[in-house]
């Protein structure tokens, strides 16, 4: 499994954690935020707070952090 790292995206700091599987838990300005799935190479889902299933909807941010994250491996 990767260590944590940290993102800064437009003046905002996000802790990224790791989870496996594409799955990464991510903390904004230090406070838990929302885990995020990759779901193909430009889109990444939302999971839901409570039963981590993915949600379908399109969600910008989201989607630069997992475009971040992917900056970030490479």
């Amino acid at each position: 499994m990767t260590e944590p790292f940290d993102l800064e995206i437009n003046g905002i700091t996000y802790s990224v954690f790791p989870e496996g599987e594409e799955i990464y838990a991510i903390f904004k300005e230090g406070v838990e935020y929302v885990k995020i799935q990759k779901d193909t190479e430009t889109h990444w889902l939302k999971l839901d707070q409570e039963t981590e299933m993915p949600l379908f909807d399109n969600d910008e941010e989201v989607n630069l952090i997992g475009r971040e994250i992917e900056n970030y491996k490479e």
